[in-house]
């Protein structure tokens, strides 16, 4: 298959179309607008569902509504966006229908700016809403994993009746480079069993969030709190790179994750043992395989952009263990190559200093 340049919002857009998307409901905000735009030209084109809302709460709520009837929808937004839709992602939660969502994150706290940042992490992974739950969140960190994982995420979602948010910087939906598009998929006649989708000879089928008796509700927490269990033992994915001889190990995500990438390629011709673990899935956060890169390891460097989100995380993991630094990037800046490399080697220095005194 020949190779397209693509910006990633475009092509975000026309990959969720080729997984089937037969509905968006969103609303422009920067740095996501183009996967928008383009949405409102190929939706309708294709016979598609598309309509730009009046505001976030408006999109997140035609959603849920969408998903209700059993077909492939979603929405895409930015960060103060996002915050504007927890409680629509708390309600498609407990109701238990599939939808997708992507996250073009932008610099904050507040309006911020419209420049790459990661400082969504703690909002998407640790609930993205109120009560119990967690939604999948997949974290691509080039255009062409995007693209993939546009099409994984509407599986995930259908697979397990949840939301499914696909996070990444700004950064990547607005840089173009070479990718493939999938084929187009044909979108099933019959909707799934527990749709609805107008009752004539049949019992009618309910969706809800709303469980006033504290039992009831009580079992609908304990069946999602299994879901998610479940979603936890089967679907963690990562990457790692240079970790099988790496005495400090980088961790990081999306664009970080590319530089430090490059960081690493640079100290490896130095004769620095340094390697890289990528978690792909933010939640379920790949536990056991950071465990098990971490334990050649004797320190490790977690980069992100943002003041330091994720690396609450593997300090989870690998508890005293290890020590565990960060580096970070805010307001909406890049990490720069030689930044992270000198990061490295600095805390090199003092891992030889620690073992000659050993």
């Amino acid at each position: 298959m020949n190779k397209e340049l693509l910006k990633g919002n475009v092509a975000i857009a026309e990959a969720a179309i080729r997984a089937g998307c037969q509905a968006y409901f969103g609303y422009p905000i920067t740095p996501q607008t183009e996967l928008l735009e383009h949405m409102a030209l190929r939706m309708p084109q294709l016979g598609r569902a598309f309509l730009q809302a009046e505001s976030e709460v408006a999109a997140i709520n035609m959603v849920y509504g969408a998903a209700c009837t059993g077909v492939r929808v979603m929405t895409s937004s930015s960060s103060p966006g996002i915050s504007l839709m927890q409680e629509g992602f708390s309600y498609i939660a407990c109701s238990e229908v599939p939808a997708v969502i992507v996250d073009v994150m932008r610099g904050g706290p507040g309006l911020g700016n419209i420049q790459p940042s990661q400082s969504d992490y703690n909002q998407i992974t640790k609930s993205a809403g109120h009560g119990d739950f967690h939604p999948i969140v997949l974290a691509p960190s080039t255009v062409q994993e995007a693209i993939d994982l546009m099409a994984l995420a509407f599986d995930l979602a259908d697979q397990y009746r949840t939301l499914v948010i696909l996070a990444l910087d700004g950064a990547i939906g607005q840089m173009m480079e070479p990718a493939v598009l999938p084929p187009m998929r044909r979108i099933p006649e019959q909707r799934p069993p527990w749709a609805v989708v107008g009752a004539k000879d049949r019992p009618k089928r309910v969706i809800t969030s709303l469980f006033m008796n504290a039992e009831i509700l009580s079992d609908v927490n304990h069946r999602l709190q299994q879901k998610l269990a479940l979603i936890a033992s089967q679907e963690k994915r990562f990457e790692e790179s240079f970790t099988e001889d790496a005495e400090l190990l980088i961790v990081a995500f999306g664009t970080a994750a590319r530089v430090a990438l490059s960081a690493v390629k640079r100290l490896r011709r130095k004769g620095v043992p340094v390697g890289i673990f990528r978690p792909v899935t933010l939640w379920p956060f790949p536990e056991e395989a950071l465990a098990a890169a971490a334990g050649r390891a004797q320190s490790i460097l977690t980069v992100e952009m943002n003041a330091g989100q994720m690396v609450e995380d593997v300090r989870r993991v690998v508890g005293n263990q290890i020590q565990t630094e960060f580096f970070g990037c805010v307001g909406g800046i890049i990490p720069v190559v030689e930044d992270i490399e000198d990061k490295v080697c600095s805390i090199w220095r003092q891992m030889q200093v620690v073992a000659q005194h050993i």
